[in-house]
């Protein structure tokens, strides 16, 4: 098998691409390198480029007519940034998505897997999701996921392509092999804040402690990387019997979590466990724009894709300290 991954360059889809390397199928990596590293390229097939150059897509299926399938990771992902660029976002993460479709309808392609988001939801009051739960996208990141998905819906509707949509949580850790890992030194999620505060001997700030948790803190689903790359390959080894190519539903939803939440107390304490390190600790108000959280109570993944999660979150934060450890030797900048 041969895929093609829009945004194989950065850090969700280059974990992918390994993946994909390690179950023996063939990634074909387009990316414009905005956000991703061409470090992560190194030794694959690689396209330096925009989804939206039709030429360029049409280039990639001449000389791959072996494509048996896309994973769409490419997207800007910076929700503050969203809030100040919102034209951006919709430029990038729907506008271009729509002729990327487009381009990949006159090549033929049937299977497309899109990397959506579970920041998507409105939480229910057990602060748990499925994929029946409505939507209530709150900033322009999180609507240009649901607009795309929108479109894919529409799409699969109309031509011969079939769609799935993996809507994941809150990916933390870097590829085991350290192929790949987050590009930033200075993440800004709780993990990424977590290493800056240890490196530098500071006080970790917890914003917001009143919410109605278990323990006063924010709760989410982390899920790690690799997990979700393994996903990834299983949905794609399995898409046709998901999606049979005669079916007339062509469009599915899965998501992808642990299934339970972890609180910012909890990831502190698994953070502790996992580094050997005490953190301390400082307690402030919230911020404007926090909000509790939530985390996927969906079994679908097991039922469609055999999939469940297999690494645990002192493994996320002990792969992601050893990737911020040669992080600097890796990346030329």
């Amino acid at each position: 098998m041969k895929v093609l991954i829009a945004g194989g360059a950065g850090y969700i889809g280059s974990t992918v691409a390994s993946a994909c390397l390690d179950a023996g199928i063939t990634p074909v990596i387009l990316d414009n390198l905005v956000t991703g590293r061409i470090e992560f390229t190194q030794g694959r097939i690689f396209y330096h480029g925009d989804i939206a150059d039709g030429e360029l897509i049409d280039k990639i299926f001449a000389e791959h007519p072996d494509i048996d399938a896309v994973v769409h990771a490419a997207a800007l992902i910076v929700v503050p940034e969203s809030v100040a660029q919102p034209l951006r976002y919709y430029r990038e993460n729907v506008a271009k998505s729509v002729d990327f479709i487009d381009h990949l309808l006159r090549n033929e392609v049937t299977r497309y897997l899109f990397s959506s988001s579970g920041s998507i939801y409105a939480p229910g009051p057990d602060l748990t999701v499925d994929e029946s739960s409505p939507l209530a996208p709150t900033n322009p990141y999180s609507r240009s996921k649901v607009m795309m998905e929108q479109v894919l819906e529409d799409a699969t509707a109309a031509s011969p392509l079939r769609g799935i949509s993996l809507r994941y949580f809150n990916p933390i850790g870097a590829d085991p092999q350290l192929r790949s890992g987050l590009q930033s030194r200075h993440p800004t999620h709780l993990l990424g804040r977590l290493l800056v505060a240890v490196e530098n001997d500071e006080e970790f700030e917890i914003t917001g402690v009143d919410w109605p948790t278990r323990d006063g803190t924010g709760i989410r689903d982390y899920i790690h990387v690799w997990d979700l790359a393994q996903a990834h390959v299983r949905a794609l080894e399995l898409f046709d019997k998901v999606i049979p190519p005669d079916s007339e539903h062509r469009y599915e939803v899965i998501n992808l979590g642990t299934g339970s939440g972890t609180t910012v107390r909890e990831f502190i304490a698994a953070f502790e466990a996992a580094t050997g390190v005490k953190v301390r600790v400082r307690e402030t108000g919230r911020r404007p724009g926090d909000f509790i959280g939530w985390h996927t109570r969906s079994q679908k993944a097991r039922d469609l894709l055999g999939w469940t999660t297999q690494l645990s979150i002192e493994d996320g934060i002990r792969d992601s300290q050893r990737w911020s450890a040669v992080r600097d030797q890796r990346l030329a900048a």
